[in-house]
């Protein structure tokens, strides 16, 4: 099913050029998870956390976005705002369906894979008063999306993974969850890694004002290639600037996962 609103499909865009743009390696499919917990009296909180698979001949583990700075050497500072940004267009997403929709979802699952866009939506109590812990959903949800060997799987995993299996919570996904499919709007984006080997701001800026006219024919053609490079870099820049804008109702859910992942 494709995007039920002009804004709804915007939104979409935004989150695949930051999925895009993240990840620093060519890949087969993506998987993120992200919540939005409402209590009563409370300040809106949410967790967010998602995979990639990498590209190969042979079947490789995941990658855990949290890793990918230490991984690739980027700076973490930057990459965080990156997804503060992208937790905020699943923020934007809520709210346009909270005026939309009958029902509020508290959780979504968005998934890449052959040039098709699928966005899940979960209902289920996220609250204190929730079955599971934050933890466990996401060990269940990586036994869901993952398709982990079970070998790899500590025997606490197992464990929540079974308890997840003989709950009411299967059934209740089946009769309430929801989930749309659009094809990928956007190809051949530039990576972090891409901008990271390329120019400062500061060297961007410096080049563009450099720039001068020509008297020659094929001089000008030459530097016209030249500038068009620089402006597309400056662009890039420009845009990363405006991505990197903070949001603190994210809970960025990495420490335990730091510990706990084979």
């Amino acid at each position: 099913m494709l995007a039920s609103t002009k804004q709804e499909g915007i939104i979409f865009e935004e989150i695949q050029k930051k999925l895009f743009y993240m990840i620093p390696e060519k890949w087969d499919s993506v998987h993120l998870y992200a919540s939005i917990i409402e209590e009563p009296f409370e300040k809106p909180i949410g967790e967010m956390y998602f995979y990639y698979f990498p590209k190969g001949i042979l079947k490789r583990n995941p990658v855990n976005v949290y890793q990918i700075p230490s991984m690739f050497n980027i700076d973490e500072e930057s990459y965080n705002s990156v997804i503060q940004s992208l937790y905020s267009d699943i923020k934007k997403l809520r709210n346009l369906h909270r005026e939309t929709k009958s029902e509020l979802w508290t959780n979504l699952t968005i998934t890449i894979k052959n040039s098709v866009f699928n966005v899940e939506y979960g209902y289920e109590n996220l609250g204190k008063n929730s079955e599971f812990s934050p933890y466990e959903r996401h060990i269940i949800w990586r036994y869901k999306n993952l398709e982990l060997d079970s070998d790899l799987q500590t025997k606490e995993e197992k464990q929540i993974v079974q308890k997840y299996l003989n709950s009411d919570l299967i059934e209740f996904e089946k009769k309430h969850n929801t989930s749309y499919k659009c094809n990928v709007y956007i190809k051949n984006v530039h990576n972090i890694v891409d901008y990271e080997r390329t120019l400062t701001l500061e060297a961007a800026i410096a080049s563009q004002a450099e720039e001068r006219p020509e008297k020659t024919r094929n001089v000008k053609e030459k530097k016209t290639k030249k500038t068009k490079k620089s402006n597309d870099l400056f662009d890039r820049v420009e845009k990363m600037k405006e991505l990197q804008k903070t949001d603190d109702d994210i809970i960025l859910d990495s420490d335990y996962m730091k510990r706990k992942e084979p």
